[in-house]
């Protein structure tokens, strides 16, 4: 690999990760983003050079510019490299890179729980002390990390198909958690696009490759020759959960391999979803011949990976989550838990991420929210996308019940909704600037107590 890498926006969950996957190995690394972030900050820790605003004099000389697919080619710092012949790497070129290395590669995949399984396998793994090396696209708990090099000889990434680009990946053990249609900004025939960039993926795996897929889910029993694969599920798979039992604040189920009894496991998050996703991190470890008996203990406490479920603050009688949920199945999935966990009415405030999914999952959204007691929904979080005439949050809060429709920033939604709260629970849900919201609450609750 080249010494020396230069990330344009390296501030984001996923770059940051693999920088500093590349620090940590003793690589020189540069970047440059918008904000200074907690991720930032990380990464100077570690001997990053990090620039705030773009500029081409960011670039140095004789460096790989790594780049996402939100990067234009208007970026300065892109037009230079371009100009100066530069090579350029999709971080996607980075990471399969890293990946080609002598410990066995576990990839999660899918449209939603990529990041849960992949922190909570290395969360295992790491408390098992077998010291994987990892890059995930959240941070974990306790290890307060989203990467980490080490000796161990396992690698866990998450493996994102959102631009098509997890074609260039060959794990050797990789899971399908499940397939909807998503990104339809890049998967223009929906689900059946998402099926034939998967379909490409799974067939240039090495003859060696063990793929798991999840059975239950509707999307993956379409995939081609999905007998061929080994599955799990709730009902009849390779791998199943039984005698699940839903107890307040945890879960309880044995798993079974080929009907008989491999473990018994115990999980503090919550909702059906989360036995899934417990299940696909189980069939993994037992298909890399990991003894799980020795690590279902770990599964205990795994409180969620960072902005999955995660409580941010508590006002009072009013408690504030946070949660990356911006697919209408995940949102659905989201609040089924959240009602289920508690007796509080539930306020969901949603920001929908990206026009054109929004556009193209309208009454999906609509039927997801409605589990809600309460709906807010905020302005659009483009993501670098422009405006769609007609597809906007006041339109869409206007067409669902018990919803309103709050503009502005975070801050301003903050002080328009901390007086209208009492005894209930608020659940931000969406991938943009919503992550915020517990923040400015607290921030707008101080103001008040200082007025």
């Amino acid at each position: 690999m080249n010494k020396k890498y230069h990330f344009i926006a390296i501030g984001g969950v996923g770059m940051s990760g693999l920088a500093k996957y590349l620090l940590q190995q003793g690589y020189e690394v540069s970047g440059s983003d918008i904000n200074d972030s907690k991720y930032v900050q990380q990464l100077r820790e570690l001997g990053g050079k990090i620039y705030i605003g773009h500029s081409e004099k960011n670039v140095p000389d004789n460096s790989i510019v790594v780049i996402s697919s939100a990067i234009r080619e208007s970026n300065p710092e892109l037009k230079f490299a371009r100009k100066h012949n530069l090579k350029v790497y999709h971080r996607s070129d980075l990471l399969a890179e890293i990946s080609r290395c002598d410990k066995c590669f576990i990839g999660f995949s899918g449209t939603h729980g990529k990041t849960t399984t992949s922190g909570m396998t290395s969360y295992v793994l790491s408390k098992a002390g077998l010291n994987p090396s990892y890059v995930v696209g959240g941070i974990i708990p306790d290890y307060h990390t989203n990467a980490e090099f080490s000796d161990g000889k396992n690698f866990i990434a998450e493996l994102d198909e959102s631009d098509g680009t997890i074609v260039k990946y060959s794990p050797d053990i990789v899971v399908v958690n499940n397939l909807e249609a998503d990104h339809l900004d890049f998967y223009k025939d929906g689900l059946k696009s998402v099926l034939e960039t998967f379909e490409n993926f799974i067939s240039n795996l090495k003859p060696s490759s063990k793929v798991i897929v999840n059975i239950d889910n509707l999307g993956v029993s379409k995939l081609k020759n999905v007998d061929k694969y080994i599955t799990f599920g709730l009902i009849e798979a390779d791998y199943t959960a039984k005698n699940i039992n839903y107890l307040h604040g945890y879960s309880t189920f044995d798993v079974f391999y080929h009907n008989e009894l491999l473990t018994s496991m115990k999980i503090i998050l919550p909702g059906e979803h989360n036995i899934y996703n417990a299940l696909a991190v189980i069939s993994a470890l037992n298909e890399d011949g990991i003894d799980v008996k020795k690590v279902s203990k770990y599964f205990e406490t795994f409180s969620g990976m960072g902005r999955r479920f995660q409580k941010v603050a508590q006002l009072d009688n009013v408690i504030i989550y946070d949660d990356y949920a911006h697919h209408p199945t995940e949102i659905k999935s989201t609040l089924s838990a959240m009602k289920s966990y508690t007796d509080k009415k539930v306020v969901a405030v949603f920001q929908p991420h990206r026009y054109t999914r929004l556009q193209s999952l309208w009454e999906d959204f609509k039927d997801a929210l409605v589990a809600a007691d309460r709906v807010i929904v905020t302005d659009v979080y483009a993501a670098s996308e422009d405006k769609i005439e007609g597809v906007d949050s006041e339109k869409f809060s206007s067409e669902l019940k018990n919803s309103e429709y709050f503009s502005g920033d975070m801050e301003e939604v903050a002080k328009k909704l901390l007086p209208t709260l009492d005894n209930c629970v608020v659940i931000g849900l969406g991938a943009g600037t919503i992550t915020n919201l517990g923040k400015e609450l607290i921030k707008a609750k101080e103001e008040q107590v200082w007025k």
